[in-house]
């Protein structure tokens, strides 16, 4: 299923929960956003209870302010996350030059991960593992693990970076059977011929066990996948 992102102003929303969330559970949003200097916070809606959330920042700097009022930031090639809680996302401060870029995650948390206490960490770009051309920012992939302390283990989300006409190829773990792919920069293609252009996402199901893809020039695209929720 290939979907196009439906931009408003600076965000390009791919996943909502009144859409297609239903079908991409636990992944409930998903926003990309590439902005200039702005004064006002970055995103207005904020995550229900059962909800974590992953930023991972491309370009430019992010800082966030959680609920017990502690201030952090994350830059380019971090990532910060969130359990519990409401959160204010800004730019940097101050703004830097360069536009802001980032991948903003709302995953639901299972039943045994519920709670009230709000929990948030930040991974600076060097605490980030690599296996190839894929950062690893939940779960496992090759010999690259997460390191946020709090985040699920069952549950991959990686950014990965490809040269033109570079292949990649991601087994899908076992029991994983909702797997969401989001082009940010250039575009992939897949082997029936089919392809993910810049600012498209594509869900594949549980039939989908090996996924393929090369990249049509310089790209780069966001992977996550799971267990599907109910």
């Amino acid at each position: 299923m290939l979907t196009n992102g439906r931009r408003q102003g600076p965000i390009t929303r791919f996943i909502t929960p009144w859409d297609i969330g239903e079908l991409t559970r636990p992944f409930l949003l998903l926003n990309y956003a590439e902005v200039t200097q702005r004064s006002r916070p970055l995103f207005s809606i904020y995550p229900p209870s059962g909800a974590m959330t992953l930023a991972i920042v491309l370009e430019g700097e992010l800082s966030f302010e959680d609920e017990r009022g502690r201030l952090s930031g994350v830059a380019a090639d971090g990532a910060a996350w969130m359990k519990a809680g409401s959160v204010v996302w800004h730019e940097g401060t101050p703004p830097l030059r360069d536009p802001l870029r980032l991948f903003h995650l709302w995953i639901a948390r299972l039943t045994e991960q519920h709670g009230s206490v709000a929990v948030s960490e930040s991974l600076a770009a060097d605490g980030v593992e690599e296996d190839g051309p894929v950062r690893v920012f939940l779960g496992e992939f090759g010999r690259a693990r997460s390191r946020l302390q709090h985040a699920p283990a069952d549950v991959n989300c990686f950014h990965v970076r490809l040269r033109n006409t570079q292949q990649f190829r991601y087994v899908v773990p076992e029991g994983h059977d909702v797997t969401v792919l989001t082009v940010d920069r250039g575009g992939l293609q897949l082997p029936a011929g089919e392809r993910i252009l810049w600012e498209q996402s594509a869900l594949f199901g549980p039939s989908s066990n090996l996924i393929e893809v090369q990249a049509d020039g310089e790209t780069s695209f966001l992977l996550a996948s799971a267990k599907r929720l109910a």
